[in-house]
């Protein structure tokens, strides 16, 4: 069957490969047999193939970590979910391929007239969005929070998660055509990232506290944040997109005594959560709350230029089944 391989770790052009690999075998006791549809290619994709990643399996080995398929058989003591249903794939089951086998716990049937395309980005990054929100700071109902990379998946989850949740939202973008994008989406300010970024926050909150800010770009952004964050504001790091150090005024660090922390999702305190922020985002999906733009689509053969694509920018999947 159909496959990519990720030969050699290094720049992700020259190290992945479109391949044949064998059919998995027939499903075992609580194992589905899973036909993989789509599955996007994302930044950490790219880093466990830069070999920068917090995984680093040995080589060859199929890689994507994130995916929908249609379940092709089931094994016995699977309750949850027939043969049929279509399904979020486990985080970093490596999805690059037509067919593979997963554990069955855990599975649930996603809805039937939901977009596949959307679906298959369900498994990282609302549940990122979620837990952004919910485990760093006690926020209530009217609250600020600011973030940067507010156009990237994980921003625009942000956004809908805080509508749904009551908080507001200050977002940074880098494009003007996406202020009213994303207000459409629900966030109550976008301001287009420049110099004067750190003033027009504080216009836009008055007197108000504003205890969280989101970072997924790193470098003098995250100092931005930082600048606009009250006494015992938190600075959370999910992502570094500019690939710069993280800086901030040690003044601000100091005087309103910030905490800096990191989120990554594969840590075990965050594994029991992770499934209920899926369902709430699969609803809205279903009920159209939520829709991320999608730049592209290639079949597996076109590995080479899909990577080319995401690394230029947007959002590419994989057309798995294509």
């Amino acid at each position: 069957m159909r496959a990519v391989h990720l030969t050699a770790y290094g720049n992700p052009i020259d190290g992945i490969e479109f391949v044949e690999i064998p059919e998995p075998p027939e499903p075992g006791a609580n194992q589905v047999l899973v036909g993989v549809e789509f599955s996007p290619i994302n930044p950490n994709d790219l880093s466990l193939a830069r070999g920068t990643y917090a995984l680093r399996p040995a080589l060859p080995t199929v890689i994507g970590n994130e995916g929908v398929g249609r379940i092709l058989g089931v094994g016995p003591g699977v309750k949850t979910v027939k043969t049929g249903d279509r399904v979020v794939l486990p985080l970093s089951s490596f999805a690059w391929r037509e067919r593979m086998l997963i554990p069955g716990e855990g599975l649930f049937a996603l809805p039937t007239q939901a977009d596949p395309q959307q679906l298959a980005m369900l498994g990282i990054n609302p549940p990122t969005a979620a837990l952004l929100l919910s485990e760093f700071v006690s926020l209530k109902s009217g609250d600020w929070v600011v973030q940067n990379a507010a156009n990237s998946g994980v921003g625009r989850w942000v956004i809908a998660f805080a509508r749904v949740r009551g908080f507001r939202t200050v977002n940074i973008v880098r494009r003007t055509e996406l202020v009213s994008e994303l207000k459409t989406l629900g966030a109550d300010a976008v301001l287009v990232d420049s110099p004067e970024v750190g003033r027009q926050i504080k216009e836009v909150v008055g007197q108000a506290d504003v205890r969280l800010a989101l970072d997924g770009v790193s470098g003098q952004s995250t100092g931005a944040l930082a600048a606009a964050l009250t006494m015992h504001g938190t600075v959370v790091a999910y992502s570094a997109m500019s690939g710069a150090p993280i800086a901030a005024s040690p003044l601000d660090v100091i005087y309103k005594a910030l905490t800096l922390r990191g989120f990554f999702m594969g840590h075990a305190e965050y594994v029991d959560k992770i499934p209920a922020a899926i369902k709430q985002a699969t609803q809205m999906i279903d009920t159209g709350q939520v829709r991320i733009p999608v730049a592209a689509s290639y079949p597996l053969k076109a590995i080479k230029d899909a990577v080319a694509h995401a690394q230029r920018g947007g959002k590419v999947l994989l057309d798995v089944a294509a």
